[in-house]
């Protein structure tokens, strides 16, 4: 990837040289994703926005990838299991719960909900791999599952006590479930290329969320994209999909991955104050306490992740 895909202008390879100007633009796009999702309700059906996110989205990440392809086709074709259970779980079934939540709670719950991402992980890879984390971690795990609770709840202990959520942002729980699952997955990668195993994801993607589309269609939930509809799409396929996945694989390649997963911690930071400012949403006292939880339990876990990689040398 890093001769293959690097800019050859001034200007332009000194910003691929910049981690840290990758990674926070990575942030950005990944946080305006909530904002987006929200614009897209009434404009493009969500199962539509799914799928042909990544159909648009092939297009640029087969380009970036066909130098790598060449060497990792054997290995990918003999993987295609792998590969289409991690497209599915982590990038069609995700987004599709996604979009379908964006149209039933707010874009500044989508994006606090996802600070519990690097949690879930946490608790996926010590239940799935045996991973042992510190008593750190497992603070800022609940510390940051707290704050998730506390979003779910809408601040309120009752609603809490009683299982009464809001649809929108169970949905989005359980995309997060997905998404770390996902990840705690991506130990198992095959030997291959990251443009080269991102290009086999986005066509399993892809192939996935072909039928959830037919079946928007055939249940009569398709929506004609708008004109909104459309720049919606066009940032989802050319964002999320493309541009940030290529940022966040040049930043980790530049500091490792422990350093770029921190810069996580901004999305529900960015998301938050996107939803506030662009589309004017109430910003009440049980935001910011989720958010500090959200954002403190991170920044916990990654301190006892730092601790544990110092004690183990």
């Amino acid at each position: 990837m890093t001769d293959a895909t690097a800019p050859q202008t001034g200007i332009l390879r000194s910003a691929w040289a910049n981690p840290i100007l990758l990674l926070v633009l990575t942030t950005l796009i990944w946080a305006g994703h909530s904002i987006v999702g929200r614009l897209a309700v009434g404009q493009i059906g969500p199962m539509t926005l799914t799928c042909m996110r990544w159909l648009i989205a092939l297009a640029p990440i087969l380009a970036a990838a066909r130098p790598s392809l060449r060497h990792d086709w054997p290995v990918l074709r003999a993987s295609w299991p792998y590969l289409l259970a991690m497209g599915a779980l982590g990038y069609t079934g995700f987004n599709a719960l996604f979009y379908v939540a964006a149209h039933r709670t707010s874009a500044l719950n989508l994006s606090i909900i996802q600070g519990g991402i690097p949690a879930f992980v946490l608790l996926g890879a010590r239940a799935a791999l045996g991973i042992r984390f510190t008593a750190l971690q497992a603070l800022g795990a609940v510390v940051t599952m707290a704050g998730v609770a506390a979003i779910a709840a809408q601040g309120n202990i009752a609603t809490l006590l009683a299982l009464d959520f809001n649809s929108g942002d169970a949905m989005m729980l359980v995309a997060v479930v997905f998404y770390a699952g996902y990840t705690v997955a991506l130990r198992e990668r095959p030997p291959v290329s990251g443009l080269s195993l991102l290009a086999g994801m986005a066509l399993a993607a892809f192939v996935t969320s072909v039928p959830l589309m037919i079946w928007e269609i055939d249940s009569g939930g398709f929506i004609w994209p708008t004109a909104a509809g459309l720049m919606t799409l066009a940032y989802v396929a050319l964002g999320p999909a493309f541009a940030s996945q290529m940022f966040y694989m040049r930043g980790v390649e530049l500091i490792g991955p422990g350093r770029a997963g921190v810069f996580v911690n901004l999305v529900p930071v960015f998301g938050a104050i996107m939803a506030v400012v662009l589309l004017g949403e109430p910003f009440a006292a049980y935001h910011v306490l989720a958010l500090l939880l959200v954002v403190g339990g991170i920044v916990i876990a990654q301190a006892g992740a730092r601790a544990k990689s110092v004690s183990a040398r």
